[in-house]
């Protein structure tokens, strides 16, 4: 990897205008990455003792294999490549085995040894410095490996022959490079605003095909922007079910800012102001509206919305609301609110304001078992407590924290 600057300065009799300066001085840089894009193929050959005698330069080929975008084979001779060994030797070559010219590449061929002992025969280029580089292969059919690989009477009594079989396994490493320079002309590019214009277009209730009556209200919308985001109304619209009346439908268990919060999330795809929605400056109007809306995003099958409600009421857990939202995240499968919720309460400086609340009384009634988990909790705080501080958890339920110092929990 290197770093080129380059100083480009004119030479003439006069200079250039001062407007132009920056553009005939100017310092630029470059980098070159050159790396290897690796690959591995395990070749099995089974039978070596009816290979043998196939003759000299007479080789088993290996299926082809592609890394770094050639093909290679390998190639075992069992009777050696050279006239000249005399059959003494096994050789093992790999090969480029695509179209290709000065391929560049690091190689390692290993016999396996399979014993279990791990004591390996490997060739290889990976791992040490080369005096002269990388292997190039001039053409389709260029080799790289061993004419001598492995004499062939010592091999036919070691652990790398079992059952008659032998295990190669080749990794082809492809030298490549590429010069990144700095970008000159970036055009900036806008934020999506296709959540906006469909906003508008719930908005206008222009092209509007369906009407939804909630608590009295009447709520215009779109079947296929609907359908399209939610596979309840999708079923509801279009299904096999589907409402015969779609002039106005009737829901029911739903107050009207929730379903209008709803309907704003499926055309805008973000959450709406919560408390301008609650019609009160208040953190626990609010929080009501997100459990009512984390209700009805688990109901019409819009996961993110419930992801967002499940983010938001995490955040904003304080101790009135922490039950109700913990009994929620239980009915609803919100499994990492639920943990949140149990950690909150079952901290010490908050656990016996969390117990004094309605909402503590409603999740005994709606979720007893949650009971036993909340304790679990607690024992686990307490004695995670007096392992790090040295203090008993009975001193900390007071209202202070594991220094000592009074704590005032956040009451919506």
């Amino acid at each position: 990897m290197g770093t080129i600057r380059v100083s480009l300065e004119t030479v003439k009799s006069s200079s250039p205008p001062p407007s132009l300066c920056s553009q005939w001085q100017s310092s630029t840089t470059s980098t070159s990455r050159t790396e290897t894009m690796n690959g591995s193929h395990d070749f099995k050959i089974t039978g070596y003792s009816l290979a043998k005698g196939m003759g000299f330069g007479k080789y088993i080929a290996s299926d082809t294999f592609m890394v770094g975008g050639h093909f290679w084979a390998i190639y075992f001779y069992p009777d050696g490549k050279s006239v000249e060994d005399n059959a003494s030797y096994v050789s093992l070559f790999v090969a480029l085995a695509s179209e290709g010219t000065d391929v560049r590449a690091l190689f390692e061929l290993s016999l396996l040894d399979q014993s279990g002992n791990g004591r390996h025969k490997v060739h290889s280029h990976f791992g040490r410095a080369l005096e002269s580089g990388p292997y190039t292969l001039k053409y389709r059919g260029s080799m790289w490996g061993y004419k001598r690989f492995f004499k062939r009477s010592t091999l036919e009594v070691s652990d790398y022959l079992k059952d008659d079989c032998l295990l190669i396994q080749c990794t082809v490493g492809v030298i490549r490079s590429q010069t990144e320079g700095p970008k000159i002309y970036t055009i900036p590019l806008p934020p999506s605003d296709i959540g906006q214009h469909f906003g508008m277009l719930l908005e206008s209730g222009e092209g509007a095909d369906v009407n939804f009556e909630v608590d009295g209200q009447i709520f215009a919308a779109h079947k296929l922007v609907l359908a399209a985001r939610s596979p309840v109304f999708r079923a509801q619209l279009f299904g096999p079910l589907k409402d015969q009346n779609t002039e106005c439908i009737k829901v029911g268990e739903i107050k009207a800012p929730v379903f209008k919060a709803l309907l704003h999330f499926i055309y805008w795809d973000s959450l709406p102001d919560m408390q301008e929605l609650a019609g009160l400056n208040s953190k626990g109007a609010s929080v009501l509206v997100a459990q009512h809306l984390l209700e009805a995003a688990d109901r019409y099958g819009l996961d993110r919305l419930r992801l967002l409600c499940e983010a938001n009421l995490c955040e904003d857990l304080a101790i009135n609301t922490a039950a109700t939202t913990l009994a929620l995240a239980e009915q609803h499968h919100c499994f990492q609110l639920k943990a949140a919720c149990l950690k909150f309460i079952a901290l010490p400086e908050n656990l016996k304001a969390v117990m004094q609340t309605d909402g503590f009384e409603y999740l005994k009634e709606s979720c007893p078992s949650l009971l036993t988990e909340l304790l679990e909790y607690v024992a686990w705080i307490g004695e995670h407590s007096v392992i790090s501080y040295g203090f008993r958890t009975e001193e900390m339920m007071d209202g202070s924290d594991i220094n000592g110092r009074r704590v005032k929990p956040r009451i919506y």
